[in-house]
């Protein structure tokens, strides 16, 4: 019985040891599978941690951080800030980084410090024009620090002289409108990219520019110097310039070779100045071979200078003294359309007969106020408006315009003509004249041979009587007659109505014209259309 019951005690022992080494197992195989899903979550964790790195230094798909905008302000997420008009005293200090446009135009700001400038390392575009900025607010190194800098507006500001250096990536620089007296070498030297620069309106003198102003700023196009206290034209200048503004300064004298680098000059402004004909010689314009547009008026020209470029268009040279025009001084202009004379001291007998010889292209022409007595002799055949108001001219004869065929438009007013100096058939061969001015002078009848082209007829300040019967014959195309301040009565207009009768039988409405109302006739009994005489 004792060995029976040692046999089974050690059954029970080793199914007990087995029941517990199978628990050892079980419990071992849960845990595994039981932590076994927790892996690949962490694993995932651990991507989205590396994914979130990788944004934020990609950076195409980086955070947009938000924008640092100060109060007055306006801003975009374009980096563009408008500070304009906001009544600012200080340049405002809580700027992005990112800010690439800076607006702070009409504000009070006097001082402007590199630390101001040196956090906005993209800024392209500053304009800081009418403020109260001066020459001490400014550091000379401060724009230095705008690595980006292409448009700088300082215009209307207080400064007496310019910044010493400015960014070398600059396209534009604005300085109008100060009191700037000195420029620096370093100011508008050394920049590749430089395209326009405007200091008009200054107190700029000779000695106050640099001889090398723009030495390694060759892609100059655009330099605005008017209004300043020049004497000289600035030497050495860029060569790529095609607009060049020096009017309104004190100059007296065009150096020799002052232009000539300047092959690609297409606007020179030089009026308003003290330019004579001695302080210019045959060869000043000689190498302006691209010169479209010159403008000389307002100096003290007593000839119409030698030498002009062959490719002007158009050419100012009114409000001089210029009492003659050689038959040779402007044979080269061949390309000319616009010529303005007025204001002058010309005669008629000082214009060369040949002066105009061979400006086809030439359709204006201006000569008023001026002292010629008769029309001009040799005229520009191919003009189309003839402006000769405001002179002495006492007469016109049979042959005085025979040749202007293209002829659109003749003011003749303001002159001496009496209707017997007038001749019947002057206009005769002006058979595409649309518009003649014959006011203020000294008529005592509307002129016979009126083009029948004509569209507009002026004849108000005269001393007209009468309006000769049949001298608007023929005028279909006539809209506008202006015939106020005469001395015209009411039977005397109808004298000039072929086909008169009663006035309430054409149905025409017709008051005095020497009131500023409007008179509508009935003129050309052939036809049904009115039209107004003022």
């Amino acid at each position: 019985m004792n060995a029976g019951c040692c046999r089974s005690t050690h059954k029970i022992n080793t199914m007990t040891s087995l029941l517990q080494g199978l628990t050892v197992l079980l419990l071992a195989w849960a845990l595994v599978h039981c932590q076994a899903p927790l892996e690949p979550q962490e694993e995932e964790e651990e991507d989205d941690s590396m994914e979130e790195t990788e944004m934020e230094t990609f950076p195409v798909v980086a955070k947009v951080e938000p924008v640092v905008c100060p109060g007055e302000c306006s801003c975009t997420e374009e980096g563009a800030v408008d500070c304009a008009g906001v009544d600012l005293m200080y340049f405002p200090s809580e700027l992005s980084e990112s800010t690439r446009i800076l607006s702070l135009q009409n504000n009070r700001i006097e001082i402007l410090t590199t630390e101001d400038l040196a956090r906005l390392q993209q800024l392209e575009t500053l304009n800081l024009q009418n403020n109260r900025l001066t020459t001490q607010g400014l550091e000379d190194e401060g724009f230095t620090v705008l690595e980006q800098l292409t448009y700088l507006y300082l215009a209307n500001n207080k400064l007496t002289t310019a910044p010493r250096h400015l960014p070398p990536s600059l396209v534009s620089a604005d300085f109008a409108a100060n009191s700037l007296t000195k420029i620096y070498p370093y100011t508008f030297g050394q920049k590749p990219g430089l395209k326009s620069v405007y200091l008009h309106n200054n107190k700029l003198t000779d000695a106050g520019l640099p001889e090398n102003m723009f030495n390694g700023s060759d892609s100059l196009e655009v330099l605005i110097m008017s209004s300043n206290f020049l004497r000289y034209v600035p030497r050495n200048l860029p060569s790529a310039l095609y607009r060049l503004h020096l009017k309104n300064n004190m100059l007296e004298k065009i150096p020799s070779g002052a232009f000539d680098s300047l092959t690609q000059l297409r606007e020179l402004y030089l009026q308003n100045n003290l330019l004579s004909n001695e302080g210019m010689d045959n060869e000043t314009f000689s190498q302006l071979t691209k010169l479209e547009y010159l403008d000389l008026s307002n100096n003290n020209l007593s000839v119409v200078p030698q030498g002009l470029p062959r490719g002007l268009i158009l050419l100012h040279l009114e409000k001089n003294n210029i009492r003659s025009i050689p038959g040779d001084a402007l044979i080269a202009c061949r390309n000319l359309e616009y010529l303005l004379l007025h204001n002058n001291q010309l005669r008629s007998r000082s214009i060369h007969q040949a002066a105009f010889h061979g400006l086809k292209k030439l359709h204006t022409l201006h000569m008023y106020n001026n002292q010629l007595e008769r029309v001009p002799r040799g005229l520009p055949r191919r003009a189309k408006t003839l402006m000769l108001l405001h002179n002495g001219i006492n007469e016109i004869g049979r042959n005085d315009l025979v040749m202007l065929y293209t002829l659109t438009e003749l003011n003749l007013s303001y002159n001496r003509l009496i209707s017997p100096k007038l001749h019947r058939e002057a206009f005769r061969k002006l058979r595409l004249l649309e518009t003649l001015d014959l006011s203020g002078n000294a008529l005592h009848s509307l002129p016979l041979g009126l083009p029948r082209s004509l569209q507009v007829l002026r004849v108000k300040d005269n001393q007209l009587t009468s309006i000769p019967e049949g001298a608007l014959q023929g005028m279909s195309k006539l809209k506008e007659i202006h015939l106020n301040h005469n001395q015209l009565k009411l039977n005397s207009i109808y004298q000039g109505v072929e086909g008169r009768g009663r006035e309430e039988e054409r149905g025409c409405r017709l008051t005095p014209p020497n009131t500023h109302l409007p008179i509508t006739i009935c003129l050309i009994p052939s036809t049904t259309s009115l039209f107004s005489v003022y």
